[in-house]
C-alpha cells in the first residue's frame, strides 16, 4: 500500500496526540483497571465510545478536522488503533464502545437490532463484550458447549465463556451458543448483562490488565426473542460463518494493536538509550525498519479485507506483528540491561502486553494454518 492519503494522515496525527493521554495513565490503569471510569472524558476514550457505529446510526460521527470517521473501515481502524496502542494497549481495550460486538451486529443484525444496539452506544459510554471462547474448547465455534434453549416459553442461555475482555463491566454482550448439533446449529445473540443468570468476574492476568479479561457463567440467562442475531438470514449465513467474518474483519486491527506495542517499545529504547553506538545502534535501526515494513503489511491486509472480506493476508499481518511486538520489547530490555524491567516499569508493562496480544483472535500457529490455506488455494501470493 502507498503512504496514507491526507484523510488518514490527519486521523493518524490526531490519534497520536490523543494517545499521549493514554500513556500518561498507563501504569495506574495497569495497577487498578477500575480507573478507566475516571478516564471517560479523555478525548481518545470518547472517540472509541462511538468508533464503529455505522454512519446511518450515528448522531454525529467522530470528526478530525474536516473529516468524519465512523470506524467501519478496516484501514481506518488499523491507523487509529496502532497509535492508541502505542499510547497504551490496556486503555485502548478498556475503553467503552461497540468494539468486536459492533462488527458482529453490523454484519448480522437487522435494522431494528442495529438501531437498538448502536443507539445505546451513542447515548452514553457503554461497555460491550464478545463472548465466543469457552473453557477447554477455545474459540472453535464448531465445538461450542453453550446452549440456547427454550424453557418455560423463554429462550435461555446456559454455559460458560472465558478470556472475554470487559466481561465484568459490559452492559451488553454478544454471545455465541448452540441451538442444535451441526454447523448450522450455531447462533449469536444480544444479551443484556443485567439479565438474571449472567455472572462475570475478572481473571488475574499478567498483561493487558486494563481490559479486565474475565470469565462468564450463564445459568439460564433469558434472551429476548428479538435479540437473536441473523434471524432474517439463512442458517448458513449466521453462526460459524459470522464468527469467521468478524475475525477476518478484525484481524488487521489486532495486528495494528500488536504493532503499536512494538512502536512504543522502539520509541522507549530510542529515548532511554539515545547514545547507542555500533551494533546496538544498528539493532535499533533494524527494528525501526521492520516496524515500517510490518505497518505496510498491516495496511495492505486491512485494505484486502475491506475490498473482499478475505482474511488470509490478515493472518500473515497478525502473526508477523505479534512476533515483532515480542521481539522488540525483549530487545529493548536487552539493550537497556541490566535489570531493565525492574528499573523501567513502563517497559515491563510493554513486555507483558506484547505477550498478551499474541492470544487475541487466534495464536500464531492458527494464523500460520490460515495463511497456508490461502497460499495453497492461490488466494495469497498469486
Amino acid at each position: 500500500m502507498s503512504e496514507p492519503d491526507g484523510r488518514l494522515t490527519a486521523l493518524r496525527g490526531q490519534a497520536r496526540e490523543w494517545a499521549a493521554d493514554f500513556r500518561a495513565a498507563a501504569l495506574e490503569l495497569d495497577r487498578d483497571p477500575e480507573l478507566i471510569k475516571d478516564c471517560l472524558d479523555l478525548p481518545g476514550v470518547r472517540f472509541l465510545g462511538t468508533f464503529g457505529v455505522p454512519a446511518a446510526f450515528a448522531t454525529e460521527p467522530p470528526a478530525v478536522g474536516p473529516y468524519r470517521f465512523d470506524g467501519t473501515n478496516g484501514l481506518e481502524r488499523a491507523v487509529v488503533l496502532e497509535e492508541f496502542a502505542a499510547g497504551d494497549l490496556g486503555m485502548t481495550l478498556a475503553a467503552p464502545g461497540p468494539s468486536m460486538s459492533g462488527v458482529l451486529v453490523a454484519k448480522l443484525g437487522d435494522e431494528e437490532q442495529q438501531e437498538w444496539f448502536f443507539g445505546r452506544m451513542t447515548a452514553a459510554p457503554t461497555w460491550t463484550c464478545f463472548a465466543l471462547t469457552e473453557p477447554d474448547r477455545g474459540s472453535d465455534a464448531s465445538a461450542l458447549g453453550t446452549s440456547l434453549r427454550e424453557e418455560d416459553g423463554e429462550l435461555r442461555l446456559t454455559g460458560a465463556k472465558r478470556y472475554v475482555g470487559n466481561a465484568a463491566r459490559a452492559r451488553y454482550a454478544t454471545v455465541f451458543a448452540r441451538t442444535r448439533p451441526g454447523p448450522l446449529g450455531v447462533t449469536a445473540v444480544l444479551l443484556d448483562t443485567e439479565s438474571e443468570g449472567y455472572h462475570a468476574e475478572p481473571l488475574d492476568s499478567l498483561g493487558i490488565r486494563g481490559a479486565q479479561i474475565g470469565q462468564i457463567t450463564l445459568d439460564g440467562a433469558v434472551v429476548a426473542r428479538d435479540r437473536v442475531l441473523g434471524r432474517h438470514l439463512s442458517p448458513a449465513r449466521r453462526g460459524i460463518w459470522a464468527s469467521v467474518q468478524v475475525f477476518n474483519e478484525l484481524r488487521p486491527t489486532v495486528a495494528a494493536l500488536a504493532l503499536g506495542v512494538a512502536v512504543a517499545a522502539h520509541a522507549y529504547v530510542r529515548e532511554h538509550y539515545a547514545g547507542a553506538r555500533g551494533e546496538d545502534r544498528d539493532r535499533v535501526e533494524v527494528l525501526g525498519r521492520r516496524i515500517d515494513a510490518t505497518r505496510a503489511l498491516v495496511h495492505r491486509a486491512a485494505s484486502a479485507v475491506d475490498a473482499t472480506g478475505d482474511g488470509y493476508l490478515a493472518s500473515a499481518a497478525k502473526a508477523r506483528a505479534c512476533a515483532l511486538a515480542e521481539e522488540t520489547t525483549l530487545a529493548a530490555c536487552e539493550l537497556l540491561a541490566p535489570a531493565a524491567r525492574p528499573s523501567h516499569p513502563l517497559l515491563d508493562k510493554l513486555v507483558r502486553d506484547a505477550r498478551g496480544v499474541e492470544f487475541m483472535e487466534g495464536t500464531r500457529n492458527i494464523q500460520h494454518l490460515n495463511l497456508f490455506q490461502g497460499l495453497r488455494s492461490g488466494k495469497v501470493g498469486a
